[in-house]
Order: C-alpha cells, then sequence, then structure tokens
C-alpha cells in the first residue's frame, strides 16, 4: 500500500511551537575511575564528566550530597503549627488541600515550614517554592534554595506527605551560607547576552531562545558561583544542554544534558521484537490517559503520526522538513508492513516504522498516565486538556525522529523541564547484513520512553536531577525495567535481554542477561566500585529490579491487565505502582541506597508495608541489603522483623 508522507507545516497551529531535535548516548564501559582523589562511590553520588563541544572540553557536573529520610508508616509532624513561612517564588503556588486534607492545610506553607523546621532556617527568605502536585495516596513538594533572591540550581529539597498530612519522606541538597562561604554578588558583572556566543561555539550549539535565569550555582570546592542559565542545542548533532555560566567571568562552569543515552499495524506492545510477528489492532488508546485519543486533543482531529502526546516523524536530508506519515485509507487506518528483507529506509518500511513508533510511545504515555505520570507529575502532551493543577505546562508532547540521520546503532532522549517538548531519536542499526530499525524493536522505544518519565518524576519536572553519575546509571536501569515490564504476559520471569533483535544477537546489547540467577548474571552492588559509565552502572540496577519484580510475582501473583489496570494486589501491579510512586518520593540526584529507600517508603505509604520484607530480600540477594551504605561494599542484611 502507498505511503503518503506530509510535511508538520500543515499542523503546526495544531499542536504550538516545534522544538529541534536531540542526542547523545554513550557506549559501555567498565573503566575504572583511578585519576579521583577520593573513592569512586563518592564522586558517582556528587560528580560527572562529560566530553562536550566540538573540542571535546571536559566540563564537570556537581550535585551537593542529597540526605534522604524516610518516615515510615505514620510519618511525622509537618509543622504547620508554625507561623505560615512567605515563599520567595509564587508562580507555581499549590494551595489545594489535595486528599484527606482540611481546608486551611496548604502544600506550599507546610513543606515551606517543614524544610525550615528541619534544615533550621530562620530566615524565609533562604527558600522559595517551586511546585508541588496531590498524587492519588499522596502529595508531593519542591523546594529551592535561594540568597538575595536567587534560587540555587543545584540546591534543592523535596518533601513527601500520605494522605493525612503527615511527611514520609524528605530530600534535600541544600548547603550552609555562612560567613566561611565564598558566595558572588548577586548583580551580574557581564549580560547573559555577551557571553552567549562564546558559549554557542564551545558547546558547538545555538542558543534556542528559551528564557534564561540567573541562578546561584554550588561548585565542588563549596564556593557558589552566580550564572546564567542559558539553552544550548545542536538539531545536526542532536546535543541538548542547558549551560551554566558564570555571570562575572562568562566561563562554562557546568552543563546539565537533557539527553539520556534507548487500526494500527504494529509490534503489540508486550511483543519485545519484529520476529514475534506485527499485528492489526483496533483502537488500542486508553481513554484515561488520551481521552480523546492519540490523534485529537478535543478541538482539532489529525490523520496522520501526529497527536496530542506524541509526533513521530522523518527529517527529509534535502528539505530538513519533518515528514510524517498519513492514514492508509480513510478512518484512520493505518495498516503498512514492515518487511526486515528490505532496507529500512523502503517507503514502506517507513511508514511502518512512523506507525509502529507512535503507537508504542502513546502506549507508554497511557500506561504511565495510569499509573501516576500525569499533567500534575510533569508528563509530556501537546495540550494538557484542561487537567492538571497550576504546575503543569503543555506544549511539550514528544517529538520522535524515526531513521534518525544523525547517528546509527543507537537512540536516545532528550528531557528538558515540563513545558518543552520531550526528543526522541531513533537511528537505524548497521550490525546484520541488512540493516535494521531501532523503532522496530519495543524494547529500544520503551527504554527512551522511559527517560522521560525519570527524569520528569525525580525532582519536580526540572530535567536536572538525574545527572550525577550514580543517579544516571539508575536511570538506565529503570529505562531497561520497563522495557522488560511491559513485555510480560503471565506470572514466569524468564531472563530478559534488550537489543536483540537489531544486533542479530540473542544476548542483546548488554553484558548479561537480566536473571535471577547468579550464573547467568552475577552483578551485585559492589561491582559499582569498578564502573564509572552509566549503562553499566543501569544493568546493576535494572537486574536487581528484575529480581524484585520475580520475588513480587511470586508472592502475588501476575495480573492480565496491568497495562490498563493499576488497582490491583498482583506482583507486577504492585512493581509497577512502586516503580513510579517511588520516583516522585526520592530525592534529586539518588543513590542506590536512597532509590532503594524510596520504594521501601512507597510500600508503606501506598500498600501499608506489605511487602517491605519481600522487597528488602530481594534488593539484599543483590547486595543491597538494609544496612547497606553509599559506598559499593555488598551487605546481605535484612531487618530482624524480615529474619523471622
Amino acid at each position: 500500500m502507498a505511503m503518503t508522507i506530509i510535511t508538520t507545516r500543515t499542523h503546526i497551529t495544531f499542536f504550538h511551537r516545534l522544538l529541534s531535535l536531540f542526542t547523545y548516548l554513550l557506549i559501555f564501559s567498565t573503566t575504572r575511575g583511578n585519576a579521583a582523589p577520593w573513592p569512586v562511590h563518592v564522586r558517582h553520588s556528587t560528580h560527572r564528566v562529560r566530553m562536550v563541544g566540538k573540542r571535546g572540553l571536559a566540563v564537570e557536573t556537581y550535585h551537593p550530597k542529597s540526605t534522604f529520610k524516610t518516615f515510615g508508616a505514620d510519618g511525622v509532624d509537618d509543622g504547620s503549627a508554625q507561623p505560615p513561612v512567605t515563599t520567595t517564588d509564587t508562580s507555581n503556588l499549590d494551595v489545594s488541600g489535595g486528599v484527606g486534607q482540611h481546608s486551611t492545610w496548604a502544600l506550599n506553607t507546610s513543606s515551606m515550614n517543614f524544610v525550615r523546621s528541619q534544615l533550621g532556617l530562620s530566615d524565609t527568605s533562604k527558600l522559595g517554592y517551586k511546585s508541588g502536585y496531590s498524587g492519588d495516596v499522596a502529595k508531593f513538594a519542591y523546594i529551592k534554595q535561594y540568597h538575595e533572591g536567587i534560587p540555587f540550581a543545584n540546591a534543592v529539597a523535596n518533601v513527601a506527605y500520605n494522605s493525612n498530612n503527615k511527611v514520609i519522606s524528605f530530600g534535600s541538597s541544600f548547603i550552609t551560607v555562612d560567613k566561611t562561604t565564598t558566595i558572588a554578588p548577586s548583580t551580574p558583572s557581564m549580560s547573559w547576552e555577551s557571553v552567549v556566543p562564546h558559549i554557542e561555539d564551545s558547546l558547538n550549539g545555538q542558543y534556542n531562545n528559551h528564557l534564561p535565569s540567573l541562578e546561584y550555582l554550588v561548585r565542588p570546592d563549596g564556593s557558589v558561583s552566580l550564572t546564567h542559565v542559558v539553552q544550548i542545542q545542536n538539531e545536526a548533532e542532536g546535543h541538548w544542554y542547558e549551560a551554566y555560566i558564570c555571570a562575572h567571568s562568562g566561563k562554562l562552569l557546568s552543563v546539565a544534558d537533557f539527553v539520556a543515552h534507548a487500526t494500527y499495524t504494529v509490534l503489540p506492545i508486550q511483543k519485545e521484537v519484529l520476529d514475534s510477528g506485527l499485528e492489526t489492532l483496533t483502537d488500542p488508546e486508553d481513554t484515561l490517559g488520551s481521552p480523546f485519543g492519540w490523534h485529537s486533543d478535543g478541538s482539532t482531529n489529525t490523520t496522520s503520526t501526529f497527536g496530542n502526546n506524541v509526533m513521530t516523524f522523518k527529517t527529509s536530508p534535502i528539505s530538513q522538513q519533518r515528514l510524517i506519515t498519513s492514514e492508509s485509507s480513510d478512518g484512520l487506518n493505518f495498516r503498512f508492513t514492515f518487511d526486515d528483507n528490505q532496507d529500512p529506509t523502503d517507503a514502506n518500511n517507513i511508514a511502518a516504522s512512523h506507525v509502529n513508533a507512535f503507537y508504542v510511545a502513546n502506549t507508554v504515555h497511557d500506561v504511565a498516565y495510569r499509573y501516576g505520570f500525569t499533567e500534575d507529575a510533569f508528563n509530556f502532551q501537546f495540550s494538557n486538556l484542561g487537567r492538571g493543577g497550576g504546575n503543569a505546562k503543555g506544549g511539550d508532547g514528544v517529538l520522535l525522529s524515526v531513521q534518525d540521520l544523525s547517528g546509527v546503532n543507537n537512540a536516545n532522549f532528550a528531557t528538558p523541564p515540563d513545558g518543552q517538548s520531550g526528543i526522541c531519536r531513533m537511528f537505524i542499526w548497521n550490525l546484520t547484513s541488512i540493516r535494521r530499525d531501532g523503532a522496530m524493536e519495543n524494547d529500544i522505544v520503551v527504554h527512551e520512553m522511559t527517560h522521560g518519565i525519570t527524569n520528569r518524576m525525580t525532582g519536580g519536572g526540572t530535567g536536572r536531577c538525574l545527572q550525577t553519575t550514580e543517579a544516571a546509571g539508575l536511570g538506565e536501569g529503570w529505562s531497561d525495567t520497563m522495557a522488560e515490564w511491559v513485555q510480560h504476559t503471565d506470572a514466569t520471569v524468564p531472563d530478559f535481554a534488550v537489543g536483540k533483535y537489531v544486533t542479530g544477537n540473542s544476548n542483546g546489547i548488554r553484558h548479561f542477561p537480566y536473571s535471577t540467577d547468579t550464573t547467568v548474571n552475577p552483578l551485585t552492588y559492589s561491582h559499582l566500585q569498578g564502573l564509572t559509565e552509566p549503562h553499566s552502572i543501569g544493568e546493576v540496577w535494572a537486574n536487581m529490579l528484575h529480581n524484585v519484580y520475580a520475588a513480587l510475582v511470586r508472592e502475588r501473583g501476575f495480573s492480565t491487565t496491568a497495562l490498563t489496570n493499576p488497582d490491583g494486589q498482583e506482583g507486577n501491579v504492585v512493581f509497577m505502582r512502586l516503580f513510579i510512586d517511588a520516583l516522585a518520593i526520592q530525592p534529586c540526584n539518588p543513590t542506590f541506597v536512597a532509590a532503594r529507600d524510596a520504594w521501601i517508603q512507597a510500600d508503606q505509604n501506598r500498600f501499608s508495608g506489605i511487602h517491605r520484607c519481600t522487597l528488602f530480600k530481594a534488593f539484599a540477594s543483590r547486595g543491597l541489603g538494609s544496612k547497606a551504605q553509599d559506598n559499593f561494599v555488598d551487605d546481605q542484611s535484612v531487618p530482624d522483623d524480615c529474619n523471622v
């Protein structure tokens, strides 16, 4: 059947402005960081060094070590009895009571009071409310540290509440600012406009017209610099950075990298690879997350791979226009069959690839929506359909480039702050005799879409809170875990490999399949001592979560409706509930220990802790026991009551 490809220009008014495309994904490495002046586990939780720009400029990312506390079943008092706090930033105030709240209780003032009491801050001008929202069983608030009216970019706090308005977790990377602290004057010596040309050259990109901000940046030596925060992009090469430029010297001090380096005839979401067989699905959308379907925002409709949650396209190498695929026949029929005996660039294969990527990305949106990745929680939608509180920003559906021209043998996802479109790039793989299309392997598409979920939900929608080496590794692990989770169709938990189709290799692209068998996958917490690359670190976390999943399904059984019904008590449903809940609970740039603690607290909050021992035992089986510390030393202990 012939394919019709049209340019996106006819749809621009439907989904607001569209952003350029971005990329970045590193290869595996197990090289140990011998140059570190302190133990590798310290640097992993606070630092990351990137080679950026056309000259390979080394730029260090630093985030002050986050402290993280969880408070169990009853939680602790939130400090709302204290005098009200006047926030520094009122642009995103959430004053709704939320689930089970009294009319006088407000998330913004309560969380501000709690942070103030925990950190001993008497000066209310030292902190400001950034954002917050109420979920179905918990509420979440995100607070920034301030100095002389200017927020800190990398000194943040987050507070989570249960339905009784008791604090269940608190994370903070606030620093102590006193007479011994070297802190730059709050008035810039130079404008951001004057320094951008130099930074554009250094990062080999262009300023993207997103409004810059003035923020303080804590440096590794404890000093505090005043910075212009400017977004720099390179459309051709696929980079997207948030650059922190000294407002007094013009020097590039740090970057946040937004790119995480992963009827419809389609490969159904529970099939991993093309060999499993294409099917034609009718109305696969979930109307909770997509109430008007995948091709409408309720007022304007499309008949192409351009909808409210995602647009899939291929960029023309000649005109540089984004080419999307129209329906194969009237009535929103998208029936194109992919033939992998032909090159991916065959016209019919391009159309089939667009449709499959569109289907998978929308399905991930709808599944994640069911489990809590909603407008309030900073999800990706061009229109928020009138849903979500004052924090929720639309205009940011995912732009998914199929057969992207900027690379091969890879995939990536760029996660800017809420309100800016996520950018996903899928590449062609040339490791087989006939090249293969990454968009036709569902686990790769799901992996990349999950980067958007974890980067948005950790830290309150900024896209900045999985930037340290260890946190970035956790991000890779979550993405592999989600890719596996959607594949399960029954209670069996077979070994799982990522990237089998595109490589033509049953072992995929990871060092080991994910397995409960230590002879198949030996990875434990202590292996992090020899790992410095996020994907390799992510393998350790994903294999831990594979074991957690297996334990929950073995204990609680399996739901065949988990993709659309998050309300069961079966193990696979419980697993995804904890997966999503923990993201909002954990601190900015979490460690393995903090991420584990967030799972334990999420279980306490949603399920009254009934899976606590199951979780601890599963984590302990891979070295992340109850006494494990942020030192990459295996611990197999569990709480005493779990030994009964």
